[in-house]
């Protein structure tokens, strides 16, 4: 399996690597691991559903 990094994952999903780095601690991101201080996101993850918009959106 290839991984990618936080900051490659956040330049994918358009968002900050301080939130993907959010959403692996909260499990949200299916396969991610944690190695030390670093997580490990596979590269065929999706982006997790944004709870915070009503409308569910992936922006």
């Amino acid at each position: 399996m290839e991984y990618m990094t936080v900051r490659e994952a956040a330049e994918k999903w358009s968002i900050t690597e301080r939130w993907v780095q959010k959403l692996c601690e909260e499990n949200r991101i299916k396969g991610a691991v944690r190695f030390s201080r670093v997580w490990m996101i596979p590269k065929e993850a999706i982006k997790p559903i944004d709870g915070r918009r009503k409308d569910g959106e992936h922006k």
